[in-house]
């Protein structure tokens, strides 16, 4: 399981701009206005040298009793909760403020990992800059700049250092695909896994995970083998038909992780919203096998079948590869087609692709439409090979490869799809650039 890395620290110290830093992304928005985060944003961790998860809260006052502050702090409690690190962040030039004192006092009785985070030290001694932070009692201060970035990999290197190396995830071909079922509260997760739980021909075994409540449970139907991930809150096979959904994003991240492949639940009654796109990203980063089913659609007149149809395929463009299918939990209805198109896609994110096949390919596509010129050079693809599954990466080798544009390495990934008929999964394609044997030469010349 990924560790949980979460930012905390009172308003506009500089929590979101940490957040984008060590994702890489723009997902937390930055503003000098306190207060502007309210509640929890996550994503993966990608500064460090170990996978993490990162989670940005918004500004704590521990002794808010109610209003928009106290709820603030109840989600700041949870992320603390959930997590095996709290990066708590001051501001270097503002010094220790008696908010940073209380904060650190229910940090402390949290039980968790603290790292005193000293925020906004560019252009100070790091000595000097954490120095008035040592009257906090949580341990040697660790002064950064989230803006320009300094010192933040060093700090995450300190962070991670306790953590053992993630385990490669079991992607043989020939062993039972791992299925999370993920999705936002009440759109049907829980009546999709008694459904796939609860068919005919169906043997159930569930054990306890390890960590967070991962509910393993094993299952067959028509003589296929299957491991279910859950994150509805399923306890045992006698108590499958009184589900009570439980929503975590954290449970739904660590199951992502773990898995081969997601079944994406949508409720097809509601517009797709800022969460569902969310997971959705997320499932796309992570590479995973995706298939989407959107449920309730028993429900719907056929104009608002249409109009559903039309969102879907505007809003989740970039889940194209997924299959989708038009389902209803409760009555059955397009079970059957489900589990094939995950059997597809499992197959597809384990697909073993032979060399010479993919250098064929290749020169196919370049024959199709070459790589455009940068100046007065033009990349020349040359040969693939096969990099990974879970998903399937594709590394080509060739000279000027750094100058191919984003929108022919998705031609690219386009090609190789239909090619080799990879429905279900994401496709990555690395370009690796060889050596100039002539750089020598030419830098002996000047």
């Amino acid at each position: 399981m990924l560790p949980i890395v979460a930012i905390v620290g009172r308003p506009n110290v500089g929590k979101s701009t940490l957040f984008n830093r060590l994702t890489r992304s723009r997902d937390a928005l930055v503003a000098d206005v306190p207060g502007l985060t309210r509640d929890r944003h996550y994503g993966r961790g990608r500064v460090g040298e170990k996978p993490y998860l990162v989670v940005d809260t918004g500004g704590f006052e521990p002794v808010a009793q109610q209003g928009v502050l106290h709820e603030m702090a109840r989600q700041t409690r949870q992320a603390v909760d959930e997590s095996d690190a709290v990066l708590f962040m001051v501001d270097a030039r503002a010094g220790p403020v008696p908010q940073d004192r209380l904060i650190a006092d229910a940090l402390r009785r949290s039980g968790r990992r603290i790292f005193l985070v000293v925020n906004k030290a560019e252009g100070m001694q790091p000595a000097m800059a954490g120095a008035e932070f040592h009257a906090l009692g949580l341990g040697e201060p660790l002064p950064v700049s989230a803006a320009h970035g300094e010192h933040v990999p060093d700090l995450m290197d300190i962070v991670l250092a306790a953590f053992p190396e993630a385990p490669e995830p079991i992607v043989e071909p020939g062993r039972r695909p791992r299925i999370a079922v993920v999705g936002r509260p009440n759109v049907g997760k829980s009546t999709l896994v008694n459904a796939l739980l609860g068919e005919e021909r169906v043997v159930v075994h569930s054990e306890p995970g390890t960590t967070r409540d991962s509910i393993h449970v094993e299952f067959e139907h028509a003589g296929r083998s299957y491991t279910l991930i859950d994150t509805a809150g399923l306890r045992r096979r006698g108590r499958v038909a009184e589900i009570v959904e439980k929503f975590s994003v954290v449970k739904t991240m660590q199951a992502i992780e773990e898995a081969n492949v997601a079944i994406l639940v949508l409720d097809a009654r509601q517009e797709i919203s800022e969460q569902d796109a969310h997971i959705a990203g997320y499932l796309l980063e992570a590479g995973r096998a995706v298939v989407v089913a959107v449920n309730k659609w028993e429900r719907l007149t056929a104009e608002a079948r249409n109009h559903t149809k039309r969102v879907l395929a505007r809003k989740l463009g970039f889940l194209a590869f997924a299959r989708l299918h038009f389902i209803s939990a409760l009555t059955g209805q397009g079970m059957p087609a489900l589990l094939k198109s995950v059997d597809e896609a499992y197959a597809a994110a384990m697909a073993r692709l032979p060399t010479p096949r993919l250098s064929r390919v290749l020169a196919q596509a370049v024959a199709q439409q070459e790589p455009p010129r940068s100046g007065l050079i033009r990349p020349r693809p040359r040969y693939a090979h096969q990099g990974g599954v879970n998903p399937p990466r594709i590394v080509i080798h060739g000279n000027a490869l750094e100058r191919v544009p984003d929108t022919y390495r998705r031609y690219l990934e386009r090609f190789f799809r239909e090619a080799f008929k990879l429905q279900g999964t994401p496709l990555r394609v690395e370009l690796r650039s060889g050596a100039n044997p002539y750089a020598s030469r030419a830098r002996r010349r000047r």
